[in-house]
């Protein structure tokens, strides 16, 4: 039995999120500010998170980073009223691995869950820690070091640009699920441009398929495959 802590400072949602996860069997630890998720998380181990952004004293993304630190690995959905692009992008690249906006439907939020549970415990996603101290994500042969900003394919090293990275590293971190190509373009814009490159040099769905292209043939060589879901966007399918 999966055990969830819901981080939430409304009562009413608290008590129906808290509900609704019980009557699929799954135990569940409550807290409704970074402080108390704090105390829960350092007083026994769960199997993943439920994270509200606006909570009381201390902004959702504090907790978001903290556990980050202290537990590597350890699946997050955030749950939050905040529905920007900018938002996404911010929450995502901090490390969750779900992102749902408010209001939400009840069912979606439990298959989405189950489904970030069921990649937790897959061996071909795992979470682990670099030479340098950092997290890294390993999806078969890939590694990538998040702190480091590098990426490794059967042990060598890739040659990656920046906007390769960010595109790859958002592709891993929804490993199985579709990044479409406005949050692909929301986190280049948030992002300096690359050496070299001019300030005003487009950032559109023409210059996201050159670089999907050079990342399709940088792991032609393995399993991994990046599909264009139509009209949607792209999916780093699973080994």
């Amino acid at each position: 039995m999966a055990t969830i802590l819901i981080v939430e400072d409304d009562p009413l949602l608290l008590d129906a999120l808290t509900g609704q996860l019980q009557q699929l069997e799954f135990e569940v630890r409550t807290a409704g500010s970074v402080a108390e998720g704090q105390s829960v998380l350092q007083a026994q181990a769960v199997d993943g998170i439920i994270l509200d952004l606006g909570l009381p004293g201390a902004d959702g993304m504090e907790l978001l980073t903290w556990a980050r630190a202290q537990i590597a690995g350890l699946p997050v959905l955030i749950l939050t009223a905040r529905d920007g692009v900018d938002d996404r992008i911010l929450g995502l690249n901090a490390g969750a691995d779900d992102y749902i906006t408010k209001p939400f439907n009840m069912q979606e939020l439990q298959a989405r869950l189950q489904a970030m549970l069921r990649r937790a415990r897959q061996p071909a996603f795992t979470q682990a820690s670099s030479a340098a101290g950092g997290p890294s994500s390993t999806i078969g042969p890939l590694v990538l070091d998040h702190a480091s900003q590098t990426a490794h394919l059967q042990g060598e090293r890739l040659d990656l640009t920046q906007r390769e990275w960010e595109l790859l590293e958002l592709l891993v971190n929804r490993c199985g699920e579709v990044v479409t190509r406005d949050d692909v373009l929301a986190a280049w814009r948030a992002s300096p441009p690359e050496p070299g490159q001019s300030t005003a040099a487009p950032l559109n769905s023409n210059a996201l398929e050159v670089y999907v292209h050079r990342l399709r043939r940088k792991l032609d060589a393995t399993n991994l495959n990046i599909r264009n879901i139509r009209g949607l966007g792209y999916m780093l399918n699973k080994p």
